[in-house]
């Protein structure tokens, strides 16, 4: 069973878990890495969501403001080792809560093209694609996705 904490971006297994996204990120995106890093700084995120089982961080999330209504979901991450076990649905369902309890109306998100993974878990989880947003604007290689809070039933 995993256990969830919330946490902000100060969080030690929050930072160790980032620089392995970065990491998978930076091989991933190839030349355009430099584009995407800029965007996803973790300094001062003050809602993130760590993932353990049996004590280790598995997997990991964080929301930051994006207007008034909507909270942005980042940092989402899970290690190779642990995917395919439901830890991101887990800690995407928490970030979701959070936002909710928090009064945010909906989510948004922005993922590559190149992380089909991604791609299936937010679909998965009832995001939809939405026109690419702010500086993803224009981006062929960005998927950006959409979820209205009120439409989630957190009882299982």
């Amino acid at each position: 069973m995993f256990k969830l904490y919330r946490t902000d971006s100060s969080d030690t297994d929050f930072q160790l878990l980032v620089r392995e996204l970065d990491l998978e990120l930076k091989v991933r995106d190839g030349e355009d890495h430099a584009f995407y890093a800029q965007y996803n700084k973790s300094d001062n995120i003050k809602y993130v969501v760590v993932a353990y089982e049996n004590s280790v961080a598995v997997g990991c999330g964080a929301i930051k403001e994006w207007n008034e209504e909507t909270m942005e979901v980042k940092r989402m991450f899970v290690p190779l080792k642990n995917r395919g076990k439901g830890i991101a649905t887990f800690v995407l369902k928490e970030l979701e809560q959070w936002a909710t309890e928090l009064g945010y109306k909906k989510c948004i998100l922005e993922t590559g093209e190149k992380q089909p993974e991604a791609i299936q878990l937010y679909t998965k989880n009832n995001y939809i694609i939405i026109p690419n947003y702010g500086q993803y604007a224009g981006v062929e290689a960005s998927k950006c996705f959409e979820k209205y809070l009120t439409q989630i039933n957190f009882k299982n």
